[in-house]
């Protein structure tokens, strides 16, 4: 099978409008927050990201941790303290890291904490605007920070309609936004990459072509949770379709005629990829990002 291209297609006045919203509320906020997914924070960030918040201070959350490859984690975490922003690395459904935001949220602004102070105005609230594309849980995150099932909105005056203020303390409020993501994807692997991880749904994606080139990129990457888990051996000229019919095979996935049933095959490997049964493993590493400079 000739493996293809996928090109995925949002929805550009959408995206427009979210970004208006964002710069227009800029002003009202001290930092802005963005929630990555730890297995793909490259694809998972907007790219006009940085151009949007200009000087404001900054802090990545790299969710999903629980999912990602923990050297790789490491890395990430450096790359971006590199960069002059915060990091904090969070798994949402455990609530692990959740309560390390707030110390480094004081942390990331103890300057405007200590200019406050000396103004007489010791604990007026920090602002924080939480950004990130859809399906990249930021809405668990702010949920799980608030301590609640569903982070009560309030509607303040000079919010642009869309636009959500939720108080975890006193002393801390954040500015929701909706996900905003980039209208098209100029370089397809974003766009599968997203789709790996369920950030596109399966159903306008054409799977079969999806875990091919999911299989090709794991075994390039993690050649012996490959092995072991569908046991198949791994040639020395990678190629996506042949891995998943092997592993197909072994699976006993056959429909009459002995033919493998790759479709089944291809939609075992994303669930078991999903569901981290082949492992934790991260598909972007910061050295990608530094070849594209």
């Amino acid at each position: 099978m000739e493996k293809e291209t996928m090109n995925i297609q949002w929805y550009p006045g959408h995206m427009t409008k979210t970004r208006r919203m964002m710069e227009e509320n800029l002003k009202l906020v001290d930092a802005v927050c963005e929630v990555l997914d730890a297995r793909i924070p490259i694809s998972s960030r907007n790219p006009d990201i940085d151009a949007i918040c200009g000087n404001k201070p900054r802090m990545v959350i790299l969710n999903r941790i629980d999912m990602a490859d923990p050297a790789a984690l490491r890395q990430w975490t450096q790359y971006f303290e590199s960069k002059g922003l915060a990091v904090l690395q969070t798994d949402c459904k455990s609530r692990r890291g959740i309560n390390g935001f707030v110390p480094a949220v004081r942390r990331l602004l103890a300057e405007k904490i200590r200019r406050y102070e000396e103004k007489g105005q010791s604990g007026r609230p920090l602002k924080l605007m939480i950004v990130g594309i859809p399906n990249v849980g930021k809405s668990t995150f702010i949920n799980q920070i608030a301590g609640r099932k569903g982070a009560k909105a309030e509607n303040r005056p000079g919010v642009t309609r869309g636009k959500q203020w939720v108080t975890v303390n006193p002393q801390l409020l954040l500015l929701d936004t909706p996900g905003i993501l980039w209208p098209r994807f100029d370089d397809p692997e974003t766009g599968m990459r997203l789709a790996y991880t369920g950030a596109v749904k399966d159903d306008i994606l054409d799977v079969l072509t999806l875990s091919c080139h999911l299989m090709e990129l794991l075994t390039l990457r993690y050649p012996e949770a490959i092995r072991a888990r569908y046991q198949i051996e791994i040639p020395e000229e990678i190629d996506g379709y042949a891995l998943l019919q092997a592993a197909g095979r072994r699976r006993g996935f056959l429909v009459s005629g002995g033919e493998i049933d790759d479709e089944r095959m291809a939609r075992v490997l994303l669930e078991e990829y999903r569901s981290c049964k082949l492992g934790k493993f991260t598909l972007e590493m910061p050295d990608m990002l530094e070849e594209a400079e």
